[in-house]
């Protein structure tokens, strides 16, 4: 009844709230669904946008592997094969010891990859080459082939075709030349050089890093499959978080409705009708003053004051339930005592006990006095007690408040019907706190919340 009535009260916020959660349950899941969608076709995205980098360096690295095993090859080759044969006689141009050295590359140098040997000495002469119409000749060296002689190491560039020296293997296209420095019998530095054919290099690299690419796709297929269920989940929390942010803004403005209700109906029986009843009695004297004994008109004069007083303690009563103005200056234990103060006219013994060395943070005083608040209300207008008891006790970091009397009690299917004692539970529970409950007809209440200091 009292839903009914909150609904009724505050018609446009509750049934907006309510369409839209209607709304909402039946699009929620197409939306999230949508949200999955995207977020599936990003995560494609993406996936496409890492697989082509990664093959743009796998083929980048391949190349560079490539290259450098072209170097090694060549190394190998100048050292271990043609070094040992460049004899004084091959230096001289002797036929016979070209045709040696010619059967040594042939049958292990040259091949499908290698397709060119030069050996020059450092002024630039061609002393071998399995082209043999090169031997004699000379052509200046570059500074990188001079750069090579100097230090020792192996080098590679792409041969440049169009210069003379390279007149013969135009036909190939695209070569790459491997140089290094080896010594003659004789002790003499000279370069050797290859020519290997650039679309072997290519193959070699393309081999390598196509090794390696599906398993770097797979991965990341792997990574992004992964991501859907987290993705999914992440979605499903942040749509529940959305609706308990509804829920907890729904009771909010229950919890707000009901208080003013509260407030309208203890201002239209208390202090509106003590004022209504000091108006006719003033009324009703000014009417006979004069014509009335003196004694009689004082009498209703101090009566009236009397109930102006008792009407103001009322509304001080009403603005200290709204809200204690010394709450987090004077403490809770004061505040605690402004809350009971008026169960004394109506007959219930109140006892406040507040450890003298406790301390608490401002939200958990703010949450346990209006805990205290509620119960106390309950107290004063269902319990028919004739005394109550709160206490305020603190333990490893926990904040105990109980609030005891000896009335009538309630069975707990009250409990659960009562609306301002379920506001209270959630209240303590978003503190992070516990509220329990205890109650049996004939035997009193007792209300115990634990929250976080």
């Amino acid at each position: 009844m009292a839903e009914a009535n909150l609904t009724s009260a505050i018609p446009g916020i509750w049934r907006g709230m309510e369409g839209q959660a209607a709304g909402r349950g039946s699009t929620a899941t197409s939306g999230m669904r949508g949200a999955i969608g995207q977020y599936a076709l990003s995560g494609i995205a993406a996936l496409l946008l890492l697989g082509a980098a990664g093959v743009y360096l796998l083929r980048h690295v391949g190349q560079s592997e490539a290259i450098r095993n072209a170097k090694q090859v060549a190394a190998l080759a100048g050292r271990g094969i043609v070094e040992p044969n460049v004899t004084t006689a091959l230096l001289r141009g002797k036929p016979a010891a070209i045709a040696k050295v010619d059967g040594v590359v042939r049958h292990g140098i040259l091949g499908s990859r290698v397709v060119r040997v030069k050996l020059w000495r450092p002024d630039g002469t061609i002393v071998y080459s399995d082209e043999h119409r090169l031997i004699g000749s000379r052509y200046p060296l570059g500074s990188d082939e001079q750069a090579v002689l100097r230090s020792g190491r192996v080098d590679a560039e792409v041969s440049d075709l169009s210069r003379p020296e390279n007149r013969f293997e135009r036909g190939y296209h695209k070569l790459l030349e491997v140089y290094l420095p080896i010594r003659a019998a004789s002790g003499e530095r000279l370069m050797f050089e290859t020519y290997d054919r650039y679309s072997s290099i290519a193959a070699s690299g393309r081999r390598l890093w196509l090794a390696f690419l599906p398993p770097i796709l797979g991965t990341l297929a792997l990574l992004w499959l992964v991501q859907l269920p987290l993705a999914w989940r992440g979605a499903r929390r942040l749509r529940e978080g959305q609706a308990q942010r509804e829920t907890l803004l729904r009771r909010a403005i229950e919890s707000s409705e009901l208080e003013r209700r509260r407030i309208a109906r203890d201002l239209h029986d208390g202090a509106v009708q003590d004022l209504a009843g000091v108006s006719y009695s003033l009324t009703a004297t000014a009417d006979t003053l004069g014509t009335e004994d003196p004694a009689q008109t004082e009498a209703a004069v101090r009566e009236a004051a009397a109930g102006t007083r008792r009407t103001i303690r009322e509304l001080r009563s009403l603005l200290v339930d709204i809200y204690p103005p010394d709450l987090h200056r004077t403490g809770l234990e004061a505040a605690l005592r402004d809350l009971v103060a008026p169960l004394a006219p109506r007959g219930i013994s109140a006892d406040v006990d507040v450890s003298p060395e406790l301390s608490l943070s401002e939200p958990t005083e703010t949450l346990l006095y209006r805990c205290a608040q509620e119960a106390l209300r309950n107290v004063s207008s269902h319990s028919a007690a004739q005394n109550v008891r709160v206490r305020v006790q603190g333990e490893d970091g926990i904040a105990r408040l109980t609030v005891a009397d000896d009335g009538r009690g309630f069975g707990g299917a009250a409990s659960e019907g009562h609306f301002g004692l379920r506001l209270l539970g959630d209240l303590v529970r978003e503190a992070g706190g516990r509220l329990e409950i205890d109650s049996n007809p004939g035997r009193g209440t007792r209300v115990c919340v634990e929250a976080p200091r």
